[in-house]
C-alpha cells in the first residue's frame, strides 16, 4: 500500500491555498511530519486528502487507485483524519464515544470484538481510566487524548493527524506520539501528523514534508529536511541542528535579529 499526492490544488471560494502539491510514494509503516507555519495549507492538506475540500486538480493516489473523487464515506473507510477542533456528543462516555467512531464505518451492530478493540485502543494510549467518563466532564487535554483514540480506533490504511499534542502537557505529548510511533510500527499504516514542535517532529517522524504559502519546499528524512536552510527562512529564524548525548536530533532555534 502506497499513498502519493500529485500536483494537487485546492481552496475555498475564490482562493487557493494549496499549489501543485506533490509528496511521492508514502510507504506502509512510514510516519511524516508535515511541518510550517501558521496558514501554510497543513489543514487544508489534510482536509483535501479525505474529501471534506474538493481538489480542483491533482490526484490522490492509494494502493494504486486515484481516490480523489471517491464520495467521503467510502473515502473514510481508508482515510481517518483528527481535525483540529474536534467535538463529541457531550452525553457520551469516553467508550461509548470511541465506541461510535468506529461503527461509523464498520455497520452499526456491535460485536464482543468491537468492544474489545474500544478497549484495547484505550489500554494503548493510556486511557482506561477514563472510559466511563463524560466526554462534557474531560479536560482540553484529555479532550484531545479521547480524539486520538477515536481515530486509531478505525485502523485505517491512512492517518491524518492536525496537531495532535497541541493541548497537551509534555509528558501526554510524549506519551500520545510514542502510542502513534508504536501504532505505525506495528499495523503498518501511513502516519500523517501536522505538528508545530520540530523537536517532536524530529523525535518520532520518519519523513518530513515542510509546506509554507501552500507550496512544498523540502520533502525528505527529518535529519536531512532540518538541516536546510529553508527551515530558518519559512519560520523566520536561525536554527542550529545538534545531537543530545543520547543522540537525539534537537533544533535549537533563536530570533533573528
Amino acid at each position: 500500500m502506497t499513498l502519493s499526492l500529485n500536483q494537487l490544488v485546492a481552496g475555498y471560494g475564490p482562493r487557493t491555498i494549496l499549489s501543485d502539491v506533490s509528496i511521492p510514494d508514502i510507504k506502509p509503516g512510514c510516519f511524516v511530519g508535515l511541518i510550517g507555519p501558521n496558514a501554510s495549507g497543513k489543514s487544508t492538506l489534510f482536509k483535501t486528502m479525505c474529501g471534506l475540500v474538493a481538489a480542483r486538480s491533482g490526484e490522490v493516489w492509494l494502493n494504486g487507485e486515484d481516490i480523489t473523487n471517491m464520495r467521503r464515506q467510502d473515502r473514510a473507510k481508508h482515510i481517518a483524519y483528527m481535525p483540529q477542533a474536534f467535538g463529541c456528543n457531550a452525553l457520551l462516555s469516553v467508550f461509548e464515544s470511541v465506541l461510535l467512531a468506529l461503527k461509523q464505518t464498520t455497520g452499526w451492530r456491535v460485536k464482543s470484538e468491537n468492544l474489545d478493540q474500544v478497549a484495547k485502543t484505550l489500554a494503548d494510549l493510556n486511557l482506561g481510566h477514563l472510559a466511563d467518563r463524560g466526554i462534557a466532564d474531560l479536560s482540553g487535554g484529555q479532550a484531545q487524548m479521547v480524539a486520538v483514540a477515536q481515530t486509531l480506533v478505525r485502523q485505517p490504511e491512512v492517518i491524518l493527524l492536525d496537531e495532535p499534542t497541541s493541548a497537551l502537557d509534555l509528558h501526554h505529548q510524549l506519551s500520545i506520539m510514542n502510542s502513534i510511533k508504536l501504532e505505525t510500527t506495528r499495523r503498518k499504516p501511513v502516519v500523517m501528523a501536522a505538528l508545530h514542535d520540530l523537536n517532536l517532529a524530529a523525535k518520532f517522524c520518519d519523513r518530513l514534508v515542510l509546506l509554507r504559502d501552500g507550496q512544498i519546499l523540502a520533502d525528505g528524512p527529518a535529519d536531512r529536511v532540518l538541516a536546510m536552510p529553508e527551515i530558518g527562512e519559512t519560520y523566520k529564524v536561525d536554527t542550529d541542528l545538534e545531537y543530545t548525548r543520547r543522540g537525539a536530533l534537537y533544533v535549537d532555534a533563536r530570533l533573528t535579529a
